[in-house]
């Protein structure tokens, strides 16, 4: 590369190199293409003379086929002419077998029994030199060849190949019928042992020669190949339908053989319809010309290498110079704009400009030129910034500290628009002395990628922190939350051993105990529900229920918290259609939530009501369930973040109650999965009215419903005296507290420790031995659901009726189907309580028991 007045000039070398290489390029280019064309020609020639000789060997061949029929036809000609007269005077069958014997005799004698088989169809019976012993059954009227000669009324008649009752062998049969009958003289010729004079010498070196019938079948062959195999009249059908196609006609076809040689075809077809056909390898049609070609095709990479070598040394000392200048022209295209700045002169050279630079500036310049010109189309803002980094003072102090690449980010001006650009000062020793390289390039689709993910990331932290924020609060309210009634559990405990004879005492610590139980179990219940909720695992069960009796019901399990704490509590319902299609279930954990929160939430003295009302009456009707109290209230701020999951209302008293924030997150999320909607209103000091509208489906009321309620509002383990019970449970607490509440209320119980042994103990049980099974689920050495299958397959009258209770601390929905898909009847949870425990078993120990009368 030389210099030119501070411009770079790129070496002409591999151009001059070119113009060198271009003449003898031609010469030799001329040169093959004169020869690749003589070459052609030549070959066309040799192609054309072979087809001509090729076809005119063919036909030959097909006329000496014609002689040899010819001599057959003479002979049917003679045979049913002789036969006719015969026939026209009468002769008896006897004379005329007689003659037809002798007649048969001759014609095998001059062609021999391998190559012809004479017979005669006379009065519908076949005479036959060789007799076949089905000759007198044969149905003549059935063949090809006797309904061909019948159908040329006195023209000799051909078939193609075909397979010989009698023999077994593939043949032609020759046919002519009688000029005064319907008497048939035939000739069977087994085409395998035809005399066809075919002389190799007329024949072109490794040429082959076929016969085919007029369907392809070959009749005849002589070749170097085996002609019986499978894959040659595989090969000769496939040749003969390229002949029929005319894929064959021209003299540059060719067909591969079995061998894989390439072949010129040629052929002939006879008045038969017969084909002679002639294969003949290219290799013998062309002779030496490929031989020829090869050594051409060698001279000519020879000349060619001659040619690429004159110029080789030149070529491969300036090809680095090339690739060098190849890369830099492709690093100048990614920058819109490239200065040479010389420190020293304090001057610039444009070796690349944007078209308003070099619309205001000339090629070369002052430096302080080109800067103020960039001041007009850089951003105001970090103008200042961008001149103090590339002025000519900093440069000079970036090249003492011999600092290779310096640059940044800023917005410069284009049409009106500000865009991401990047300036890097570039120096190196190859430079002129005092000179660096100004580039500038734009990054604005970069530059937004590389913000938003700084924004993602940014966002992604953010809530990172929240997430984690809101785990910590989470986890001090439950942590405080648990042990609140934990503490209490501990020290009422701690307290009852102290006082075990002072029963007073005794019974107020347990009754103490167990509200914190519940408590306790309630806050996990609500953490549970809340996580089925986040996860979209919870489900609601549509079925039928009387609205009225699901409400009082829940209602009227507050009615001696009210009493107990002086507060006044009002149910009113006013419904017209009580029955109705939803999930009973959660509209109770709507209803026992808020009702929960309106005690928590107010003190002596004050009221809480609940109210039920229809709206509209049709088909699909909307319920209004109403819970008020004249309690606490909650604070305007905090209505905003009521349905917020572990969000408390801490103003005044509030904060000295307790619970975790989840009751009315997971009452919103019931409420809006049930298509309904909630209302709060509510003021600090005024009490609190929160109003859920659902839409139910009206439903036909069910008459037992209220019948099977009151038999089951009867005395909790009334029915179940003396039932026998096998309890599968590892737990020794859980053991003994569940078997003492059977003993309690007169039922024998079995224990066993494990599913195994739940299994074994009903095996070894009298039939309907035990009147039900509670199964704990998880056991060692065999799951509940495990024992459960177990024994609903055993080979007994009771295992597929006895019913079995899954007794377990999972109530999520899979876990109730996993007890289904097992075989249970039905799905306890723990803690259990004895009275759903008790109706439960009444209910299916009833059902088997009405089972077994019928």
């Amino acid at each position: 590369m030389k210099r030119n007045g501070g411009k770079s000039v790129h070496s002409s070398g591999p151009k001059s190199i070119w113009k060198q290489m271009r003449f003898n390029l031609l010469v030799v280019t001329a040169f093959a293409v004169s020869a690749v064309l003589g070459l052609t020609l030549l070959q066309d020639t040799l192609l054309e003379n072979s087809q001509n000789v090729g076809q005119s060997l063919a036909q030959s061949y097909s006329v000496e086929e014609e002689r040899n029929i010819t001599v057959f036809e003479m002979l049917m000609e003679f045979g049913t002419e002789y036969l006719d007269q015969q026939l026209q005077e009468n002769a008896s069958h006897e004379s005329v077998q007689h003659w037809m014997s002798g007649f048969f005799d001759t014609v095998r004698n001059m062609f021999g029994t391998a190559v012809i088989d004479p017979y005669a169809v006379v009065d519908g019976e076949i005479i036959a030199a060789n007799y076949w012993e089905g000759d007198e059954t044969y149905d003549v009227n059935q063949t090809e060849w006797y309904q061909k000669a019948i159908a040329a009324d006195g023209a000799i008649a051909f078939t193609d190949a075909y397979m010989d009752a009698i023999t077994g062998r593939s043949v032609i049969t020759i046919a002519k019928k009688c000029s005064n009958s319907n008497d048939v003289m035939a000739f069977d010729i087994f085409p395998e042992n035809f005399q066809v004079a075919v002389n190799p010498q007329n024949l072109p070196e490794g040429s082959s020669y076929y016969l085919c019938d007029t369907k392809g079948t070959l009749l005849y062959a002589h070749t170097e190949m085996p002609s019986d195999s499978e894959e040659m009249q595989e090969y000769i059908k496939r040749l003969f339908d390229q002949i029929q196609t005319g894929e064959m006609a021209d003299p540059e076809d060719f067909i591969y053989d079995v061998q894989g040689a390439k072949r010129g075809v040629y052929y002939t077809t006879a008045p038969n319809g017969w084909m002679s056909i002639i294969t003949v390898p290219f290799s013998t049609i062309l002779g030496d010309l490929q031989t020829f070609t090869i050594w051409f095709l060698l001279l000519l990479i020879v000349l060619l290498l001659i040619v690429v070598g004159m110029s080789a040394r030149e070529y491969v000392l300036n090809r680095r110079i090339e690739r060098t200048n190849e890369t830099v022209r492709v690093l100048g295209n990614s920058y819109y704009a490239i200065y040479r700045v010389n420190v020293e002169q304090e001057t610039y050279d444009m070796i690349k400009g944007s078209d308003y630079i070099r619309g205001c500036l000339p090629q070369q310049g002052a430096y302080t030129d080109l800067l103020h010109q960039l001041s007009s189309v850089i951003e105001s803002g970090t103008y200042q910034e961008f001149q103090d980094s590339f002025s000519i003072e900093n440069i000079r102090s970036l090249m003492l500290r011999r600092v290779r690449n310096f640059g940044g980010d800023f917005r410069r001006v284009f049409d009106q628009e500000l865009r991401w650009v990047q300036v890097q000062m570039l120096f190196d020793e190859s430079l002129n002395r005092g000179e660096v390289v100004l580039c500038f390039r734009e990054i604005d689709a970069e530059k937004q990628r590389q913000l938003q993910q700084m924004q993602l990331l940014q966002d992604s932290l953010e809530a990172a922190r929240k997430s984690e924020q809101s785990q910590k609060n989470f986890f001090s309210s439950v942590s405080h939350e648990m042990r609140t009634p934990l503490n209490a559990i501990l020290g009422l405990t701690e307290l009852a051993g102290k006082y075990v004879k002072d029963a007073e005492r005794i019974q107020d610590y347990l009754d103490k105990i167990e509200t914190s139980s519940r408590q306790l179990l309630g806050l996990i219940n609500d953490i549970l529900e809340l996580s089925r909720m986040e996860q979209g695992r919870m489900t609601l069960d549509r079925h039928s229920f009387n609205l009225r009796t699901c409400v009082a019901g829940c209602a009227e399990v507050f009615r001696p918290q009210a009493e107990k704490e002086k507060k006044k509590f009002e149910i009113a319902i006013d419904l017209r259609e009580e029955q109705v299609y939803g999930d009973s279930f959660r509209v109770g954990q709507i209803l026992n939530n808020l009702l929960s929160n309106a005690f928590k939430f107010s003190g002596e003295g004050d009221s809480i009501s609940v109210s039920v009302r229809q709206i509209d009456h049709q088909k699909h009707a909307k319920y209004q369930i109403r819970v008020s109290d004249t309690g606490a209230g909650m604070s305007k701020e905090f209505l905003e973040r009521i349905y917020i999951p572990y969000e408390r209302e801490t103003r005044f008293g509030a904060k000295h109650i307790l619970g975790t924030g989840l009751g009315m997150p997971i009452v919103k999320s019931l409420v809006s999965q049930m298509g309904g909607e909630i209302v709060v209103e509510s003021a600090l000091g005024e009490g609190t009215t929160f109003t859920v509208t659902l839409p139910l489906e009206v439903a036909q009321e069910e008459p037992e419903v209220a019948e099977k309620k009151a038999s089951h509002s009867a005395g909790t383990a009334d029915g179940l005296q003396g039932k026998h019970i096998l309890l599968a449970e590892d737990n020794a607490i859980n053991m003994e507290i569940a078997t003492e509440l059977l003993h309690m209320h007169d039922m024998s119980v079995t224990q066993a420790w494990n599913g195994r042994e739940a299994v074994e103990c009903f095996r070894n049980s009298p039939p309907f031995g035990f009147d039900a099974i509670l199964m704990d689920m998880q056991m060692p050495e065999m799951g509940g659901c495990e024992a459960a299958r177990m024994i609903r397959s055993l080979d007994r009258p009771d295992a597929l009726e006895v019913p079995i209770l899954a007794v377990t601390a999972n109530a999520f929905a899979e876990d109730i189907a996993a007890t289904v898909d097992a075989g249970m009847n039905a799905h306890i949870s723990k803690p259990i309580d004895f009275e759903i425990l008790s109706t439960t078993l009444r209910d299916l120990i009833q059902i088997r028991e009405e089972q077994h009368k019928e």
